[in-house]
């Protein structure tokens, strides 16, 4: 009994370490797969920290391009303007040359065109006149460009400059002293230099375009027998003149003369305005660019001072005739 007892206990140990290693093989077969599923998982989060890491970059890269695409089409329609601009301008007043030299005032001054002293010969000196004040400071706004030349190379950012209110223009690609703002139909930036041409340019501008309005309607009330007296029909005549023009009821000259009228129009009121505003900003010591961009005013000195500094000396003689009036210091070209 004493043997048998022995066999069976030592078969019964036998047994149990058997199912023992089982369970030992067992957990470390479960212990094995939870450490390849947490593996599996650690992976899977790195592809989609990865993937998402990508996909920020990819969005951070297209940004990028999306932004000098833009950058790239927006200063490329600038430089269309800046080239059309000045085409249109040039355009306008050989227009409004012809129509006053050989249309309206022979029309309207039929009887004493041949007269040395007559109405004729006073409006087309006077035309001739407002017309020399335009191109004359229009050359001198060209002739007198408002940039500094004393600025190294990081001043392209506009930011760090030599003098005082220099800021760089990118499409002029230049840095301009103290300046106020670009100018499309000149094709140049408006500055310290050629500021008091660029306010006689438009002042004229709007005289001789208001000018010819009022001498285009005289026109059109003694060809067309057109009646001006109700202040609704300068409001409905463009609208009513490309209907009848459409009916073919009137010949197309009218209708290109009814869209120079608003043309002048709207050139005249606007060249007024701005250039009234430009002024007030000049007593100020301001310019457009510190306005916009919220700077401090550029001098605080009297208003006195500030219109000096920009008309000059010979402020009354500029303001009737095309001469240049400002001194240009040596270190500012």
């Amino acid at each position: 009994m004493g043997m048998r007892l022995v066999v069976f206990s030592e078969r019964g140990q036998g047994l149990w370490s058997c199912s023992r290693s089982e369970q030992q093989q067992q957990q470390c077969s479960r212990s094995e797969q939870q450490q390849q599923q947490q593996q599996q998982c650690s992976r899977g989060e790195q592809q989609q920290q990865c993937t998402i890491e990508l996909q920020h970059r990819q969005a951070d890269g297209t940004s990028g391009h999306c932004s000098t695409r833009k950058e790239w089409s927006r200063m490329l329609k600038l430089r269309i303007l800046n080239t059309v601009a000045p085409s249109y301008f040039l355009a306008v007043c050989i227009t409004t040359t012809i129509l006053q030299s050989y249309v309206f005032i022979p029309a309207i001054f039929a009887d004493d065109v041949l007269r040395l002293w007559s109405h004729s010969g006073f409006h087309f000196t006077f035309y001739l006149y407002v017309s020399i004040n335009v191109l004359g400071n229009y050359f001198f706004i060209l002739w007198y460009p408002s940039e500094s030349l004393q600025c190294g190379p990081t001043a392209a950012d506009g930011y760090h400059t030599l003098q005082v209110g220099s800021h760089f223009c990118k499409l002029c690609s230049k840095v301009i002293l103290k300046r106020d703002h670009h100018c499309f139909f000149t094709g140049n930036c408006i500055g310290n230099r050629n500021m008091r041409y660029f306010l006689m340019f438009g002042w004229w501008t709007s005289i001789v375009c208001l000018y010819s309005l009022v001498v285009g309607v005289a026109y059109l009330s003694t060809e067309y027998h057109l009646s001006f007296e109700n202040p609704l029909t300068f409001l409905t005549l463009l609208p009513l003149s490309f209907v009848h023009f459409f009916f073919s009821l009137i010949p197309s000259f009218q209708l290109f003369l009814v869209l120079m009228l608003y043309i002048w129009l709207g050139i005249g009121l606007t060249c007024a305005g701005f250039c009234c505003q430009q002024i007030l900003l000049v007593a100020r010591g301001r310019t457009w660019y510190h306005l916009k961009k919220g700077l401090p005013p550029v001098r605080c000195t009297p208003w006195g001072v500030n219109l000096h500094d920009v008309f000059g000396k010979r402020w009354l003689l500029g303001c009737f005739f095309p001469i240049p009036t400002v001194h240009v210091d040596p270190k500012d070209r």
